[in-house]
């Protein structure tokens, strides 16, 4: 277990850096989205899995389209890469492979499985309840209240891409007409 919590530790690690250190602002998202994968691999290890589940749905799945259309909206150029850097790309990347491959070898050889290992008392209650337990009692102002700010953030991204778009067919058909 401390193989897999290491392996997944140093390719968050691994990862992060990538983000920060590439010049290519997709292929930096990209890697932002492998560090939150191996990120819910650590919650999934801890025992966490509705955390770790969120953890990819939300933020490797929505929250990372979202930056990827925003990337792709600001139509960045391209940097010119050379050998060096393709040839370090293609080993990491068959070094990061290579690792996931052994994690899956030792995953298979132990028969892991998903789940608490004791069924004690304190585990009646399986995190999904616990935690819709919590957010619907304890914590249901401060829930409503971000469902309300998100909702204000999103009607104002529709206004404010509305406006941009009248303005854009407006400049495109003006400048058809001489």
């Amino acid at each position: 277990m401390i193989f897999l919590f290491a392996g997944f530790a140093a390719l968050l690690v691994a990862s992060s850096l990538l983000v920060v250190l590439h010049r290519n602002p997709v292929t930096s998202a990209l890697f932002l989205v492998l560090a939150f994968c191996s990120l819910g691999g650590i919650y999934l290890l801890l025992q966490a899995e509705f955390v770790a589940l969120v953890q990819v749905i939300v933020y490797a799945g929505a929250i990372m389209v979202l930056f990827l259309f925003v990337i792709m909206y600001l139509n960045l150029r391209q940097d010119v890469e050379r050998g060096v850097q393709t040839a370090i790309r293609r080993g990491l990347g068959w070094l990061v492979g290579a690792v996931l491959l052994a994690e899956a070898f030792a995953l298979i050889a132990k028969r892991w499985q998903v789940g608490p290992v004791s069924g004690g008392p304190e585990m009646l209650e399986g995190n999904t309840q616990a935690i819709g337990r919590a957010l619907y009692t304890r914590y249901l102002f401060p829930f409503e209240i971000t469902s309300l700010l998100l909702l204000v953030a999103m009607i104002g991204v529709i206004v404010i891409a509305k406006g941009r778009g009248g303005t854009a067919a407006a400049d495109d058909s003006a400048e058809e007409k001489p």
